[in-house]
């Protein structure tokens, strides 16, 4: 009852704190982007908080189970991407604007922004529907059954929506601030006391899950870069980022946030990665659906209540800040790329807020309804960090370092490693197993790049116009 207690302690706490910032929202920018005010220890905080996510609870932990610290080789690829988002903070806060669609229209045309806005639905609508899976397994866990899972998702849909709702951006950055530190605390006072309570580092050694390779765990290199990959192009061209170095106060604090947040990136991932290695060497022999709720395990049964307690919170920090976030971006790219680009360019600053609220309650339903397509949230992750990475994030990457990119090469990459994805995942739900046993991100990648470089090299250079406003300090 003490855990029950302890994870409504905490979602009051954010729906008082949610409700605060509500009376502060006035126009457009302070729903969509915090009014453009948020300074570089926000911006860590609302950046690491994002960006750890059911991901990392769950799937990653999946991986850590079965195969050690080797899974460090699917979180590499997101501490690679989000260094090269270094070197282009400081350009998109310039650029001014409010969403991916918004750079990728200015440097190609409206169908990029058409494409794109398509591509991030379909991705962080799957993404949102395994925080939600998260968050039900948590309250199952906890509650002892009392509270099934498909009753604990509708419990975490509904609060997730509905504080979303409440203050865009405004609320969800301030409020990771506070969820950040959370998880830090918890995690790195969780391992010792873990540690001590499954016997000692000896007994550890000699009890994880054997591993076949030292530096691959269990996997061969196709499965590794298959979780690598992914996670790098999803960094990379993370729409979650851009609208926050959209809300930086200034391009200087969107570049100084980058530093702070890859640090602590790397640091909770390996943090919670102990958690699920140590972990696997007292909770022995788990099925891969129990493999990935090892980390509400150690929290529930592998430490003392109160550690527990404030464990638990952090995971449920994890689960809420990714969710509101993954549902505030496609909601305000149907408003703002779709609604006001195509059919209302006038719309009002409170009739925006408005429709993008509305979005949000839509985007929500749709995202549970996804939950059954994939039942492990492993697949559902990579497959999510796949169709985003392949569909935007070539053509995206070439509007701040390729001159030479065309508007026809850029739209063909992106159509291309959108559609590819989405048939070879099709085709992998009917048949029960990928084609050829190869995971969608190699051929929908390949497909992508080529088109971008082939279409782009094979049409006339595109006018300076075109990539100048990305370029402007270092031509």
């Amino acid at each position: 009852m003490v855990y029950v207690i302890a994870i409504l302690s905490y979602l009051v706490f954010l729906f008082v704190f949610g409700l605060r910032f509500a009376k502060k929202l006035k126009k457009k920018e302070d729903f969509l982007v915090a009014g453009r005010t948020l300074t570089a220890p926000v911006l860590v905080g609302t950046l690491l908080a994002t960006w750890i996510g059911s991901g990392d609870i769950f799937s990653v932990s999946d991986l850590s189970y079965n195969h050690g610290y080797s899974s460090l080789i699917g979180s590499a690829g997101g501490w690679l991407g989000i260094i090269v988002a270094y070197f282009i903070a400081g350009r998109v806060r310039r650029f001014g604007q409010f969403t991916v669609p918004d750079i990728l229209e200015t440097r190609y045309n409206k169908w990029a922004r058409v494409l794109a806005t398509i591509t991030t639905i379909i991705a962080y609508v799957t993404i949102v529907s395994y925080q939600f899976r998260g968050g039900g397994f948590v309250l199952n866990i906890i509650t002892g059954g009392q509270i099934k899972v498909g009753q604990g998702i509708i419990i975490v849909a509904i609060f997730v929506i509905t504080y979303t709702l409440l203050a865009g951006m405004l609320s969800v950055a301030y409020l990771d601030v506070f969820n950040g530190i959370l998880m830090i605390i918890a995690i790195f006072t969780a391992i010792p006391f873990l540690i001590h309570h499954v016997g000692g580092i000896e007994y550890i050694i000699a009890n994880v899950t054997p591993r076949e390779n030292v530096l691959l765990g269990n996997m061969t290199w196709v499965q590794a870069m298959g979780y690598f990959v992914p996670t790098l192009l999803l960094a990379l061209g993370n729409g979650n980022m851009y609208q926050r170095f959209f809300s930086a106060k200034n391009e200087n604090e969107a570049k100084k946030s980058v530093i702070g947040w890859i640090i602590g990136v790397v640091l909770l991932g390996i943090g919670l990665q102990s958690l699920a290695v140590i972990g696997s060497s007292y909770f022995k022999g788990l099925e891969a659906a129990e493999a990935s709720q090892i980390l509400i395990l150690v929290a529930h049964k592998g430490v003392p209540v109160v550690i527990g307690c404030l464990l638990l919170a952090a995971i449920v920090a994890i689960i809420i800040s990714t969710a509101n976030s993954f549902l505030l971006v496609p909601a305000t790219n149907v408003v703002r790329d779709i609604y006001q680009r195509f059919i209302n360019p006038d719309l009002p600053d409170k009739k925006m807020i408005l429709f993008s609220r509305i979005v949000v309650i839509l985007l929500g339903i749709i995202s549970y309804s996804l939950i059954s397509f994939f039942p492990r949230i492993l697949d559902a992750a990579y497959a999510a960090y796949t169709i985003y990475g392949a569909g935007i994030t070539p053509a995206l990457l070439a509007v701040f370092f390729w001159k030479r990119a065309t508007v026809k090469g850029g739209v063909s990459s992106m159509l291309g490693g959108m559609t590819v994805t989405i048939i070879w995942e099709v085709i992998n739900k009917i048949q029960g197993q990928l084609p050829f046993n190869i995971p969608a991100v190699y051929p929908a990648l390949l497909c992508s790049l080529f088109l971008l470089i082939a279409v782009s090299l094979l049409t006339p250079k595109p006018d300076p116009a075109k990539w100048k406003p990305f370029f402007k300090q270092e031509s």
